[in-house]
């Protein structure tokens, strides 16, 4: 049975876990807007300094897997519907000079469609213990609902998994951001191009 989380609580993993399967969902509200929703999930591998080392460390739509398939993206769903996207992330992998996992969702577009998280419902990423990488159900572990409201953020750092004491745990964050993407680029380090 899955432990539910609340903003800002920080759990354990269970250290018997060597794969999770690490879900997004959410809905679109109903709106008479001329554009559909494409929100897409993605993690940022960090070290110490709470940076990127590297390009390869940024997992997203357009680089699917991480340096020796550490964290795997199962690719963009541009529909949402309470299905969102999926991650899966092998902890046996994770390259020593990695520390924390950042895992976000973003608007595309959202400037130009006029969309933020406002609109957006129902969201949540629940965290699975998965036997292999091809198991996308698992035994639940824990789950974050976002209840916060959104008004114009167009990006959400959803949660952190971060090593401390040779643990694995949660930390359910639950922060927006305005500038969508781009903003959380810079803000892990890297350069946008």
């Amino acid at each position: 049975m899955a432990v539910n989380l609340s903003k800002g609580q920080r759990v354990t993993l269970d250290n018997s876990m060597t794969m999770a399967l690490v879900d997004l969902g959410w809905d679109t509200n109903q709106y008479d807007g001329a554009f559909d929703f494409d929100l897409d999930a993605s993690v940022f591998l960090l070290g110490s300094n709470g940076k990127c080392a590297r390009d390869e460390d940024f997992i997203f739509y357009g680089n699917l897997s991480s340096r020796n398939g550490a964290v795997v993206h199962q690719g963009d769903n541009r529909v949402g519907g309470g299905d969102g996207e999926n991650v899966i992330i092998d902890f046996t992998k994770i390259p020593a000079d990695v520390e924390k996992l950042a895992i976000c969702v973003t608007i595309d577009q959202a400037v130009e469609r006029r969309q933020n998280f406002g609109q957006v419902q129902n969201a949540y990423i629940r965290i699975a213990k998965i036997a292999n990488e091809f198991d996308l159900n698992g035994e639940d572990q824990l789950r974050f609902d976002l209840d916060e409201e959104f008004s114009i953020e167009t990006a959400i750092v959803v949660c952190e998994i971060y090593k401390r004491d040779g643990l694995w745990k949660f930390n359910a964050v639950g922060a927006g951001y305005q500038g969508g993407l781009a903003a959380l680029v810079t803000n892990y380090g890297l350069q946008v191009e």
